[in-house]
């Protein structure tokens, strides 16, 4: 009875009963942490996760080295071709003097135009060298065979000198030929005789042997 009177009178209890409630509520605390680690690792993962398959900026490409602009295949240098000696107007320089008599022989165009290929002058001259008459005589014989023949000489010089002077002097080799010629028994009537001067040179003018070239005489047949 007296302890029941001491409950009464608003005095605790010496001993308090802990019932399976309050255990219940101390593991909460736990519980809470070990979520919020369980959180705090998954987020923790996700994140490294994210870190690895976060795409990996992309990184241009070098740009092509722009290839040097391509260049049209050059055409063949076109070599100039120096554009023959002018000559009279009765044909063009083809042949040696040695061909005149097959000509004569065969039916091409009339006219036609050979130079002599050993006849030359010395400088300032128009006589005809001994060494130069073979060459004539060859000539002569053509045209015994063909008697209906005619031709025309042209005597060149080289440029030295006055061009008046020259075209004389080219004149004089042509009427030395011709004398040589009719000497050897042409009609003076079949051979016409004409100036080139110092024009249409064969050679340079800037060396001797190119003079002595140019010292030369042409024949042009105007008829057979």
């Amino acid at each position: 009875m007296a302890q029941s009177d001491r409950q009464g009178d608003g005095t605790p209890p010496s001993n308090i009963h802990v019932g399976p409630a309050t255990k219940k509520a101390n593991w909460i605390p736990w519980i809470l942490l070990a979520l919020g680690l369980l959180a705090l690792l998954f987020g923790l993962r996700r994140c490294s996760d994210e870190r690895d398959s976060a795409p990996v900026a992309a990184v241009p490409a070098t740009a092509p080295v722009a290839d040097t602009a391509t260049v049209p295949a050059t055409a063949p240098a076109t070599v100039a071709t120096p554009a023959p000696a002018a000559v009279p107007a009765t044909g063009a320089v083809l042949a040696g003097t040695s061909g005149v008599g097959s000509y004569l022989a065969g039916t091409e165009a009339l006219p036609r135009t050979f130079v002599f290929e050993k006849l030359h002058f010395d400088t300032s001259k128009s006589d005809i060298r001994p060494v130069d008459r073979d060459e004539l005589n060859t000539l002569g014989a053509a045209l015994k065979q063909y008697p209906n023949a005619r031709i025309r000489i042209v005597g060149y010089a080289d440029a030295r000198g006055a061009a008046t002077a020259n075209a004389t002097l080219g004149k004089e080799r042509a009427e030395s030929v011709k004398a040589a010629l009719v000497a050897d028994g042409i009609a003076a009537t079949r051979i016409e005789t004409a100036s080139g001067g110092e024009t249409n040179p064969v050679d340079s003018n800037a060396t001797s042997t190119g003079q002595a070239e140019n010292r030369r005489t042409e024949l042009v047949v105007l008829q057979r």
